[in-house]
């Protein structure tokens, strides 16, 4: 999308923003025509509706492609660093193991209840750290856990 001055003038005062926010209008930017250069703004996914100010009027922050649009370099998220010797850690050494873990072994290391095992395999591991963990259980042994 090409910029006009006005948005791109919108745009640069917003990422100076210590929030991002748009907060200084021209004078000559009124009514229609600012509801106007807001929708085009929007729509392009330049900006995006960030809070209600006092008065009840929405704020708008600009987003990371209204940056880029302007060629500011955008900085790369932050990945989480993997800390040593947590249990969480010790629960994702004891999974990557070829023949994996029982409940009963994670429970041993990690000092944990069954249901904290489980939940945290469920919840860490798999949504936030994005794990897959599949679960075998072979005859007349407990089930086996393990990182695919």
């Amino acid at each position: 999308m090409k910029l006009s001055e006005t948005q791109t003038n919108l745009l640069t005062a917003a990422a100076q923003h210590p929030e991002h926010l748009l907060t200084e209008f021209p004078a000559n930017l009124k009514g229609g025509a600012r509801l106007k250069v807001l929708t085009s703004l929007a729509n392009a996914n330049l900006i995006a509706a960030h809070s209600q100010a006092e008065d009840g009027t929405t704020r708008f922050a600009i987003t990371d492609a209204g940056r880029s649009a302007l060629g500011i370099a955008i900085e790369a998220k932050a990945t989480p660093s993997k800390r040593e010797g947590t249990k969480q850690a010790t629960l994702i050494e004891l999974l990557q193991r070829p023949e994996g873990a029982t409940l009963e072994q994670m429970v041993q290391a990690t000092g944990w209840q069954q249901h904290t095992v489980r939940g945290c395999m469920a919840g860490a591991l798999k949504k936030k750290l994005g794990l897959s963990i599949v679960s075998e259980k072979t005859d007349g042994q407990q089930r086996t856990y393990r990182i695919a």
